[in-house]
């Protein structure tokens, strides 16, 4: 068990662990140093809830030597318990590839394994990617099937880094197509770079406690557009970077406008979502192993039992909105954090969504 699992595990009592075999031979292998060595990490989806609360799924590191983790294929919505509800409402959900009997997604979508990986190559180049179809729907539409309620849909998305220099780190962000649900209420394709709309017939992510709300006259602007620093990523505080880091993902920010029947404001609710988060980092002398060579750290051995950062934590420090720690004592899959299920802030003055 590597340090970091060590203090992690106290600090939590939760962590996810992969078997590999082979892990005996594995402890003759020259592991990277934990705190400053090449390091990666992949987040299928992660959200932040106004300025005081986070909900991030399981978030895999790559192991200290070569080998990878990897995200648990049961994972395929968010929020997927009663205590993710709690932090992120009941009417969003956000689909993660893999679905049942009804798809949320456009016809000829098929249902699929996301792929969702960090991993330290026996060359100890850290990388990362993140594949999946993603599927974001209002449940507050009241739709009789999953696809009458989805709004957005990216399809084909892929993000993934590669530390492989400290002048050759590479970051990658695409997909084969992005759908969003127009004004006439039809789910169009938008391109695949990007979109910037306002207008959306999207509610708030939890029920508005207002009994004057309207979800008739309520709409949200949504930009999505892609990640292009460490800092845009929504993390824990295990979730680190070093003197060299990429950064990649699909990063969503919306602001939801409250409105009455007769089209009034009345709040403002914003939130931003990342998907498909990964990250790299190496120090500014790496210099990789050669490929196939015998040094140590270099040979074809199995790793060390990779982990993944697990669930628990406390609202995020002040100086870094982006940022949220490791708390103390909660089990489970994503983290959870913050009491409420949504903040809603008076409205002031109508603020257009654009990148940091």
């Amino acid at each position: 068990m590597t340090r970091f699992v060590t203090k992690l595990a106290a600090a939590t009592a939760a962590f996810a662990f992969v078997s590999v075999p082979g892990l005996a031979s594995a402890q003759t292998t020259q592991a990277v140093d934990e705190k400053t060595g090449p390091v990666s990490f992949a987040n299928i989806a992660s959200v932040r809830i106004g300025n005081s609360g986070s909900l991030i799924t399981e978030t895999q590191r790559s192991p200290l030597t070569p080998g990878q983790s990897k995200l648990s294929p049961d994972r395929s919505v968010v929020p997927r318990d009663e205590g993710e509800k709690k932090t992120l409402g009941a009417n969003w959900a956000i689909s993660l590839g893999r679905f049942g009997g009804q798809s949320p997604y456009p016809a000829g979508i098929a249902s699929r394994d996301h792929n969702v990986l960090a991993a330290l190559q026996q060359t100890t180049v850290p990388t990362a990617a993140a594949e999946s179809n993603y599927a974001l729907s209002d449940n507050g539409h009241g739709g009789a099937k999953p696809i009458d309620n989805t709004v957005l849909v990216i399809e084909g998305a892929k993000s993934a880094v590669d530390c492989n220099a400290p002048g050759k780190a590479t970051t990658s962000t695409s997909a084969s197509r992005i759908w969003v649900r127009d004004q006439n209420g039809d789910l169009k394709q938008s391109g695949s770079s990007g979109v910037d709309v306002k207008g959306l017939k999207l509610g708030p992510p939890s029920s508005v406690q207002n009994e004057n709300a309207s979800k008739d006259t309520t709409t949200s602007d949504l930009s999505v557009t892609r990640v292009t620093a460490f800092d845009q990523l929504i993390r824990q505080d295990g979730w680190r970077n070093g003197e060299v880091t990429a950064a990649a993902g699909w990063k969503l920010e919306i602001v939801t406008h409250v409105r009455d029947a007769a089209n009034k404001d009345l709040r403002e609710a914003r939130t931003t979502i990342v998907l498909g988060g990964v990250s790299c980092s190496i120090p500014k002398n790496f210099v990789a192993k050669p490929a196939g060579g015998t040094g140590p750290g270099a040979a074809p051995e199995q790793p060390a039992v990779p982990g993944t950062v697990p669930a628990g934590g406390i609202p995020p420090q002040v100086d870094d909105p982006t940022r949220t720690v490791v708390g103390l004592g909660l089990l489970g899959g994503g983290i959870v954090i913050g009491a409420a299920a949504m903040l809603l802030h008076r409205r002031r003055k109508p603020v257009p969504v654009r990148e940091k």
